[in-house]
């Protein structure tokens, strides 16, 4: 059964990157060597790998790939750590136009 990947980068600058791939360690490697002179990483090198999660359905790897994009740095960050309280909170709304958003429950 093949395996997809979805990984999280941190670059030199501080930015992160999310990618999918079928080979992890190749891709990877691609990324460190600024394979690709066209790729977000390629000026922010040196990258370090702070998270991955293995798939083995193709279609749950991209869209969990699309989710997690959108997420913000705090949030990339509270999953790659683990720290899955932190990743909760960050998931809550706080937008005062969301229709959950009720200042007197805070």
């Amino acid at each position: 059964m093949k395996s997809y990947y979805v990984y999280i980068l941190r670059c030199n600058d501080g930015l992160l990157y999310t990618g999918i791939t079928n080979n992890l360690s190749r891709r990877f490697e691609e990324h460190r060597s600024g394979l690709n002179k066209n790729c977000f990483t390629f000026r922010r090198r040196p990258i370090n790998l702070i998270f991955h999660q293995e798939f083995n359905d193709v279609i749950q790897a991209i869209y969990f790939e699309k989710k997690i994009k959108k997420w913000s740095r705090k949030k990339k960050h509270a999953l790659a750590n683990g720290d899955y309280n932190m990743l909760q909170i960050l998931a809550e709304c706080r937008n005062a136009t969301h229709s959950d958003f009720d200042p007197s429950k805070e």
